[in-house]
């Protein structure tokens, strides 16, 4: 199986990130986007179904099927982060209405269907709320036999972005991370610590606006919407993040980004701590292990460390192909 292109699936609330992820997943060799299921998160369920759509239809992406998923968390109520994405979700850039329509089927369905009809064992990469993703686990459990990995974008070792410890993703639905957590799959966590640091240049954003080709400039209207510093020259201001779309890059080109292995699990309790990815870094156990007895907890292939230009290159090459 050699050479041959990655199945993947990608979980997504699209969103801005989400979108530069969707264009780059369609656009690589080494990708074979299966499907593409949609969950709440940066706005309503029916916003991320409609931008996802509409971003697959401006790539000139194949009919690959698009599935509605979960209106809000498991337990708490759906927060959007609309404040970031616009009303919309997708920088309100006015996009027409996409032709395309939704798969007849449920995310759920459309994820077990996928995953099991797939020759080759299935990467799944969410990059929004796993509630999706936590459904499909509890219901059909089976799926797990066809899974080769799961890379999600969400947690953070050191500071978030929701709350001071929490990242949107797993403060959006705890529950659900916690259980994709114990999905009994290799797991790959693209946290806030890489997420922060890929950062497209301004002079490069500002020519992919200029291309007359609709999906590299999309990228590049989503990219100017992702400031990161702010310069005197349009091109300083118009440097952005690529966000979501790192963990595809990751599934890509996997050496691009540093791993350790490392105990982790999600704080559910109420108060500040709620959603908060516990990174266990420490070389030995401490007092807590000696004196109680040492908890079980899953073991994730943690990124410490992202090389930035090596990303940002493989990016721009893939979605201005």
């Amino acid at each position: 199986m050699a050479g041959q292109p990655i199945p993947v699936i990608i979980d997504c609330d699209t969103g801005v990130d989400d979108a530069l992820a969707l264009l780059f997943a369609v656009r690589h060799p080494g990708l074979d986007l299966r499907a593409v299921t949609c969950v709440a998160g940066n706005t309503d369920v029916d916003g991320v179904v409609r931008n996802t759509l509409t971003v697959l239809e401006q790539a000139g992406a194949p009919q690959i099927p698009v599935g509605r998923g979960a209106e809000r968390p498991l337990i708490e109520p759906a927060r959007s982060a609309r404040h970031v994405h616009g009303h919309d979700g997708m920088g309100d850039l006015g996009l027409p209405a996409p032709g395309r329509r939704p798969a007849d089927v449920d995310a759920v369905t459309l994820l077990r269907r996928e995953i099991l009809a797939s020759e080759r064992p299935v990467t799944l990469i969410p990059t929004a709320p796993l509630t999706n993703i936590a459904l499909l686990l509890r219901t059909h459990p089976e799926v797990t036999r066809n899974i080769e990995r799961i890379v999600f974008m969400g947690g953070a070792v050191t500071t978030g972005n929701a709350t001071p410890v929490a990242e949107f993703n797993v403060w959006h639905d705890p529950e659900a991370a916690a259980i994709l957590l114990t999905a009994g799959v290799p797991i790959t966590m693209y946290g806030l610590d890489v997420f922060m640091r890929v950062v497209v240049p301004g002079s490069d954003v500002h020519r992919m606006r200029a291309s007359s080709e609709p999906g590299t400039r999309l990228a590049g209207d989503l990219l100017a919407h992702r400031p990161t510093t702010q310069g005197g020259e349009p091109e300083a201001e118009e440097a952005g993040g690529l966000g979501d779309a790192g963990a595809v890059c990751a599934v890509a080109d996997p050496a691009g980004i540093t791993t350790r292995l490392l105990p982790v699990e999600v704080s559910l309790a109420p108060g500040p701590g709620r959603g908060q990815t516990v990174v266990d870094r420490r070389p030995r156990p401490g007092e807590s292990e000696i004196h109680e007895g040492a908890r079980e907890q899953p073991l994730v292939d943690v990124a410490l460390e992202v090389d930035v230009d090596r990303y940002v290159r493989l990016y721009l090459e893939t979605v201005e192909r």
